[in-house]
């Protein structure tokens, strides 16, 4: 039995000064992540400050691949079907999303992904994962 993907509404996003360059990126169809610019390393979740050295931080855009490390999917929570999982992308942070536009059962560890934006209720749209 295979479990198909059904779109969910996803709750508008909580716009604030220090996120808005990512949301406004996300409207454009880019994922934007954190880099540091005195150590060098890129993080996620997004900081003012590097939390591997407090250094200052900037938006980059990603990429926008990834690969699967972990995930599960839930078929009691709700009305409908949902895959969420930690999506390591290339850039080598790892986020949490839900996997979206497939055969939830289909869904595998390592498995090479690309980001989406799905819509949100009144707001920038959430980015997602579908399968590369």
């Amino acid at each position: 039995m295979t479990t198909p993907y059904t779109p969910m509404a996803y709750k508008a996003p909580d716009e604030q000064p220090d996120n808005i360059e990512f949301w406004q990126a996300a409207r454009e169809g880019r994922l934007l992540v954190k880099h540091c610019q005195s150590c060098g390393k890129t993080h996620w979740y997004p900081r003012t400050l590097c939390p591997f050295c407090m250094g200052d931080t900037v938006w980059k855009t990603a990429s926008g691949r990834g690969t699967i490390y972990s995930y599960s999917v839930t078929r009691k929570a709700g009305p409908q079907a949902y895959c969420i999982a930690y999506v390591t992308l290339d850039e080598g942070v790892t986020m949490m999303t839900h996997i979206v536009d497939c055969d939830l059962d289909a869904v595998r560890i390592g498995q090479k992904v690309k980001v989406k934006f799905a819509p949100s209720v009144d707001g920038a749209p959430v980015p997602v994962f579908a399968p590369a």
